[in-house]
């Protein structure tokens, strides 16, 4: 075979690769996940969390040597337990794992893995949830101390995509798929750009757009309040969010909220107005238009009328005809309602980057996530 294509023009010889070396790897960069870990305490804490049931004579591997396993695996891309098969001598595996990368004994099987996974109770996993919760925000009350004016909160579902029979795994018709519907919270203080990850629950695939979430925030809530006790905390959510008992919630708990909600004849009825205006605006300009407005809004299952702030927006492309595309958010804030979407809701975008990387930065190392992937 010849290799013009690779080395046409810069070499006279042949060029010969072999892939033979022995007690080789692909993951030396994880030595740097291990350092990261190791200054966190995360796969300390996540043990800690455990309780380890087997019969002390028969253990082999024990249970922190287990979890961080697993936990590094899967941030090299091997999510399967399956892979534990091959991966059992890989040398910076057994590294991470403080052995000899090539003399040290082997690491866990596939089958004990599997066990381990499944002998996790309810309590330990809630443990291991609050310990990653704690760990966060710990480590940011270190960073910030107590001068943090506002934290912000966003809790938003994502899916993650199932095979086999994997219990409570459910076909979504949003997703077109048999899957599961996690849940991730993350935080962002003051005006920081970066989020950062505090919780991910799991949930079935046919879970509503805001089951668990209260259940999220009476955790995170109070623990925010002991650490920043001078910080205005801001909840967002999207429009899956927007249901009676989450409203009454976040106004008992007297927190600032912007939640988006889906649009109706009522609200398009009072953004009417305004939306005939940005029609002749934008027909004039040639190009997309907005204005901003609100209204007090009472939904029938609501006790109480609320602000809504509104998005009055046309929008034009070449080559398209002109569409309408208002959107609505209910909110407690007092500002502006350009500065409620543009500058408060409109940056929640960016907890979908995260939801990105999570999902995409393990699973394609190395490679460009496929750019038909829906990630909401």
């Amino acid at each position: 075979m010849t290799q013009s294509v690779l080395f046409g023009g810069t070499v006279g010889k042949p060029v010969i690769a072999r892939f033979d070396q022995p007690d080789s790897t692909s993951d030396a960069g994880a030595l740097l996940l291990q350092g990261i870990d190791e200054r966190l305490g995360l796969t300390r804490a996540l043990a800690g969390c455990l309780r380890d049931s087997r019969e002390p004579g028969k253990v082999r591997h024990s249970l922190a040597d287990v979890v961080r396993q697993r936990v590094y695996a899967i941030a090299c891309g091997y999510e399967d337990a399956n892979d534990a098969a091959r991966l059992r001598e890989d040398p910076v595996q057994k590294l991470l794992l403080q052995r000899d990368p090539v003399r040290g004994a082997s690491l866990a099987s596939q089958p004990t893995l599997s066990r381990f996974e499944n002998d996790v109770s309810k309590r330990g996993a809630a443990a291991m949830g609050y310990a990653l919760m704690d760990g966060v925000i710990a480590r940011h009350r270190k960073r910030l101390g107590r001068r943090v004016k506002r934290i912000t909160l966003d809790l938003d579902g994502t899916e993650d995509a199932t095979h086999g029979e994997q219990q409570l795994s459910f076909f979504n018709g949003f997703y077109r798929s048999h899957c599961y519907l996690p849940m991730a919270g993350f935080l962002q203080f003051d005006q920081e750009q970066e989020q950062y990850l505090f919780t991910s629950v799991l949930r079935p695939g046919n879970a509503n757009g805001y089951a668990g979430s209260i259940s999220i925030l009476k955790r995170v809530l109070p623990c925010l309040r002991k650490a920043f006790p001078n910080a205005v905390l801001r909840v967002r959510l999207d429009g899956g969010f927007a249901a009676p008992d989450i409203f009454s919630f976040l106004e008992a708990e007297g927190v600032e909220y912007v939640v988006a909600i889906a649009k109706n004849r009522v609200l398009d009825r009072h953004a009417e107005p305004l939306l005939e205006e940005v029609r002749v605006a934008a027909s004039v300009s040639g190009q997309s238009e907005r204005r901003y407005g609100e209204v007090n809004y009472r939904a029938g299952s609501w006790e109480s009328p609320r602000r809504v702030v509104f998005k009055a927006e046309v929008t034009r492309y070449t080559g398209r005809a002109a569409r309408d595309n208002p959107r609505y958010l209910v909110t407690n804030l007092r500002h502006d309602p350009q500065v409620v979407y543009q500058q408060v809701y409109a940056k929640r975008g960016d907890a979908e980057n995260r939801l990105k990387e999570l999902k995409y930065g393990l699973a394609f190392a190395g490679r460009a996530a496929p750019a038909s992937k829906r990630t909401k």
